[in-house]
């Protein structure tokens, strides 16, 4: 097989349809339609002069030429599957490049690892992933890493407050946000986070923005788009999508990714080529069941929102216009996605009696499956996070996420009204 390149059709610009076959030729595989599995460890070299041209590039042994290709050498630094799968992931947030992981944390960890080093500083928001959370506070302080964190709906001038207050924990080498945030649904202004970043950057120390867009995915929200410089995926999630595959991505401008592609090979935490087969036959249908999903949890939210046993709903689609949330989410999202975290008149007690009660919905962490997921963040996925902080995020005992899926969202409303009525 040739070193795949990128060859749209042309007057083909939709990342929909670029999906079926982006970066793939089928002349290159006996006719395959569809990018076989490269289930292999090393590539052989035409010569012995091809070998060491790859090396070069690969390890930054001299400047790639203008119409050079870093060739196939070995399926930790590049496989096939993996190369197409990031040529076309590419294209939805509209970055330069592109690399992939084989988990959502193996990609957090190695994209905070390649910028980050002893004596520098994290400003991140919170609250951010259960497993982010744990990785910033725990390992990174431990490697001397210092960590600054901002409540999500926290202003400019709040933040800037905070960083003036912390000014002795060292040099600030990125700022890291999660939007919405996990599992409150809050979002976090992009542009704005964009602009302290250039605030703060020097001649010398370019302050990276990396957001964590999972939960809207690729489609509903395009953060390079509003100044940031990394976009990190679960990949596990919404383009995986079907509970069936771990990964992970991260995405941004070509010198950038590079920096992390080159950290990811000696860390070893490349996705399989398996794993790459699998997220290309998921982007086929990203846009019909994320776009399914969210139409579901439009009607789900109105539901619940009216429901007399439901204290709150935190979903982007129901922020008040008078919120400055909502000028927010109006800015940098094309939809509302498909989570919901609501809060039940009640507390744990009631929130387990829900749960236990499901039958359609499962009762299971992760979400962006084609099946509805519900969970009890307080003692599940954010069950490390202490209760004081916990409270000061706004994730209480009463509190449930739901991931939405594809089912009829009238069996999907039904199951949810069951559950509720055996709360007393």
């Amino acid at each position: 097989m040739k070193k795949p390149k990128p060859s749209p059709p042309a007057g083909i610009t939709n990342p929909e349809s670029l999906m079926m076959s982006y970066a793939y030729n089928p002349e290159w595989s006996e006719g395959a339609l569809k990018c076989p599995i490269f289930q292999t460890s090393t590539f052989v070299f035409k010569n012995a002069e091809e070998g060491k041209a790859f090396f070069e590039i690969a390890y930054g042994l001299r400047k790639q030429g203008r119409h050079e290709n870093l060739g196939l050498i070995y399926s930790r630094l590049n496989n096939p599957d993996l190369e197409i799968l990031e040529n076309r992931l590419s294209l939805w947030d509209g970055a330069e490049s592109c690399t992939v992981f084989e988990s959502g944390m193996a990609a957090i960890a190695t994209t905070l690892m390649t910028y980050l080093k002893p004596g520098d500083t994290i400003l991140h928001s919170d609250p951010l992933y259960g497993g982010t959370d744990y990785f910033i506070k725990h390992i990174l302080t431990g490697l001397n890493i210092q960590v600054i964190g901002f409540n999500a709906g926290a202003t400019k001038k709040e933040i800037l407050q905070l960083v003036k207050k912390s000014n002795g924990k060292g040099k600030i080498k990125m700022l890291y946000i999660e939007t919405p945030a996990n599992p409150t649904n809050v979002m976090v202004d992009i542009g704005m986070c964009a602009e302290i970043a250039e605030q703060m950057s020097t001649s010398n120390n370019k302050v990276k923005l990396a957001v964590d867009n999972t939960f809207l995915g690729p489609l509903w929200q395009h953060p390079l788009k509003h100044g940031a410089d990394l976009v990190i995926y679960s990949a596990t999630k919404f383009i995986g999508g079907h509970s069936d595959v771990i990964a992970g991505a991260c995405l941004g401008k070509k010198e950038d990714i590079q920096l992390v592609r080159a950290v990811r090979t000696f860390f070893g935490t490349m996705a399989g080529p398996w794993t790459g087969w699998l997220l290309m036959r998921s982007l086929e249908t990203l846009k019909l069941r994320m776009t399914c999903q969210m139409k579901n949890a439009v009607q789900i939210a109105d539901f619940l929102a009216s429901h007399p046993k439901v204290e709150k709903v935190y979903f982007p689609g129901t922020i008040d216009p008078q919120d400055p949330q909502y000028e927010i989410y109006k800015k940098q999202c094309f939809s509302p996605g498909s989570m919901i975290s609501f809060d039940l008149r009640g507390g744990e007690k009631e929130a387990f009696q829900f749960l236990n009660h499901l039958k359609l919905i499962k009762l299971a962490v992760s979400l962006g499956g084609t099946e509805s997921l519900a969970e009890h963040p307080a003692t599940m996925t954010h069950s490390d996070i202490d209760k004081k902080t916990q409270k000061k995020f706004g994730i209480t005992d009463k509190m449930i996420r739901l991931s939405v899926g594809v089912e009829n969202p009238n069996d999907i409303m039904d199951d949810l009204k069951t559950a509720l009525g055996t709360i007393q």
